[in-house]
């Protein structure tokens, strides 16, 4: 599995959009400074996620995501490759005992298949939208993530990255 933490917040930069020819887009932009954080694991392979919407990244919340995932894919033993944040090291992280960590180069966030699920929920579903309230960007990231959770196949063509191919 990969395993990431992407944070969403109330601040938006429009983006291109199409219009026709001789109309000029309009994009509403806000600056709100409330935000949250998307915890997710991908067994890449099988097209399998699972994610948590936390209101911060810490030591505490990824002891939560952990166990969360060592419940999901209880009857896995899972190797998840992760980055080398603080919190992925901290002496107070409490790992499942079906859950190992393996610690991605530092600075090098191209391995990691998650990634591509922050730039789809952002190209997808968020694209050039305001939210009133938080809560309601948290709806929208809840619909995003079901609909992907649902998609194995778009999942899997995402992230499936050579380095996790098992070739026999």
């Amino acid at each position: 599995m990969a395993q990431d933490e992407g944070r969403f917040g109330r601040i938006s930069t429009p983006k291109r959009a199409w219009a026709p020819p001789g109309i000029r887009p309009k994009a509403p932009r806000q600056v709100i400074g409330q935000s949250s954080y998307v915890y997710a694991a991908v067994a890449p392979e099988q097209g399998l996620m699972t994610s948590l919407i936390l209101p911060t990244v810490d030591t505490a919340r990824m002891n939560i995501f952990l166990a969360q995932v060592a419940q999901d894919f209880a009857d896995y033993f899972i190797v998840m490759q992760v980055d080398q944040a603080g919190w992925h090291r901290a002496k107070e992280l409490k790992v499942p005992e079906n859950v190992r960590l393996i610690f991605q180069p530092a600075y090098s966030p191209e391995v990691n298949p998650v990634e591509h699920l922050w730039e789809e929920l952002r190209e997808k579903y968020l694209h050039n939208l305001v939210f009133p309230s938080l809560d309601e960007l948290i709806e929208v990231l809840c619909q995003g993530l079901n609909q992907l959770t649902e998609d194995k196949e778009r999942l899997r063509s995402m992230m499936f990255f050579p380095h996790f191919r098992m070739e026999h």
